[in-house]
């Protein structure tokens, strides 16, 4: 496994973002993209933990610290006190779809320039805050990106005009969408309305409510972390994966 801290120059300024990808001694010297985008609590070692395991299945990972507009936000949610919490939810308010798509963009033109890149079609993973933004990279992006998988996802229908569900008509590509039993975030219309979109544009998709759950099920150092459905959902993604991503 090989790794680096690189940074992205965006509009906006230059982002961190980890690199992850498998050891080239194997023969392979390029490979598929996948981009993680980051849950709430930002950037930290349980994050870069998942991005190696992503790399260790043959792709190029990129970890953006999409905080960065904030300077270097780095949050101990271990312990974390009301004031902890309130900078965590002042920074995820700073994002929006638009600054995510940019971020996004500017990802896009690094990997040009990759010699790690194979140039084919990329994947993503978002968990909570960045569910909907992994959606609306599917529908965004629709040449660049194939598969598109998302944990127990906020914000992914709202009544914004920017909502991520209503860019169903303009993806190619395929979504995994694993949501938790009981989730506080997640309104019950959620699901059905996000159904019935993309039903009606014909997006191939797969969607699991896991039995047992609540939000953050698949972060192993959390309390509501569920071992068995975090490791099943890992199945699925790497299935989509591996459909979409590692073509001939």
């Amino acid at each position: 496994m090989s790794e680096e801290i690189t940074t992205i120059e965006t509009p906006d300024g230059a982002m961190e973002t980890f690199v992850a990808w498998p050891d080239t001694s194997g023969g392979s010297t390029t490979y598929p993209t996948v981009v993680l985008y980051m849950d709430a609590p930002g950037i930290r070692e349980e994050l870069y933990s998942f991005a190696r395991r992503i790399a260790g299945e043959g792709y190029l990972v990129l970890l953006p610290d999409m905080y960065y507009r904030l300077g270097k936000i780095r949050l101990n949610m271990k312990d974390a006190d009301e004031s902890v919490l309130k900078k965590m939810f002042d920074a995820m308010g700073s994002l929006s779809n638009k600054l995510v798509m940019s971020d996004t963009k500017a990802m896009l033109d690094w990997l040009k320039k990759s010699p790690l890149a194979n140039g084919g079609p990329m994947g993503c993973i978002g968990f909570c805050m960045s569910g909907q933004y992994v959606v609306s990279v599917l529908g965004s992006f629709p040449d660049n990106f194939a598969a598109a998988a998302s944990l127990y996802g906020v914000s992914i229908v709202t009544d914004a005009p920017d909502t991520p569900h209503k860019l169903a008509s303009k993806m190619k590509g395929e979504l995994y969408l694993g949501f938790a039993e009981t989730d506080q975030w997640v309104p019950d219309n959620v699901i059905p309305d996000l159904k019935a979109e993309l039903d009606s544009h014909k997006v191939p998709y797969i969607l699991d409510v896991w039995p047992g759950t609540g939000h953050g099920f698949c972060f192993p150092e959390r309390d509501a972390y569920v071992e068995d459905a975090a490791e099943k959902a890992w199945t699925k993604v790497f299935d989509l994966y591996a459909r979409r991503l590692k073509t001939a």
